[in-house]
């Protein structure tokens, strides 16, 4: 018969059947943003031969201010996309394109007049089209 009875790890020896984890071992790079492309997609052909995507999200959220008045913030996402999103976003990306995207933070860095820039953005794992 086996036991119910849930019990704490301290780290020392994890039980694969247990709930409870080792917090300081967990890291984790994962973006959810669902929006509207807010740029026309551009696609690059990059040095390695892999075609790239890249286009601008905005999302919005609303909150409450100290009145109780309902304010509304935007924010723009850089994303890039390779492989069949960019046939997917060659084929239907389009301005005010509603889109769910699931992906990871990325930063990379180019060099413009000798001075290093730094740009992170959103890496596409999964895009569904919303509408």
């Amino acid at each position: 018969m086996q036991s119910n009875t849930l019990t704490t790890d301290n780290g020392a020896g994890r039980d694969a059947s247990s709930i409870f984890f080792d917090k300081r071992a967990m890291s984790m790079n994962h973006v959810n943003l669902i929006g509207k492309i807010t740029s026309a997609p551009r696609f690059y052909d990059h040095s390695s031969g892999r075609r790239i995507a890249q286009f601008i999200l905005a999302t919005k959220e609303a909150y409450l201010d100290e009145d109780g008045a309902t304010k509304v913030k935007r924010h723009w996402h850089r994303i890039s996309a390779w492989g069949r999103w960019v046939r997917v976003l060659e084929e239907f990306g389009a301005i005010d394109l509603h889109v769910a995207i699931e992906g990871k933070l990325a930063t990379r860095f180019y060099y413009r007049d000798g001075e290093k820039q730094f740009i992170s953005e959103v890496e596409v794992n999964d895009l569904v089209i919303m509408s």
